[in-house]
């Protein structure tokens, strides 16, 4: 798993509990829910978190296609077709 992957399953994550915290707050003082409204936001939360997080996991990723070695060689040939 690389940096990017982790820095957004965090962030997703601590945007998703803003959000489900919140909801629970307007639920708490102006919208008047019973126990099982409380549980289906939680489990709206988990699941929604969970879906981007799979769908962001199957973007490919360019970068990942390209082999290293081979960007290398042709930085390299670049660099001297410029020179000459």
């Amino acid at each position: 798993m690389k940096k990017k992957d982790v820095v957004f399953i965090m962030g997703l994550s601590l945007l998703m509990g803003i959000i489900w915290i919140i909801g629970e707050i307007v639920m708490g003082m102006w919208i008047a829910v019973n126990k099982k409204g409380h549980i289906f936001w939680f489990v709206l939360i988990v699941i929604l978190t969970l879906v981007i997080s799979v769908w962001h996991s199957l973007l490919e990723d360019e970068s990942d296609l390209e082999d290293p070695k081979r960007a290398k060689y042709q930085r390299k040939i670049n660099r001297k077709k410029r020179r000459k």
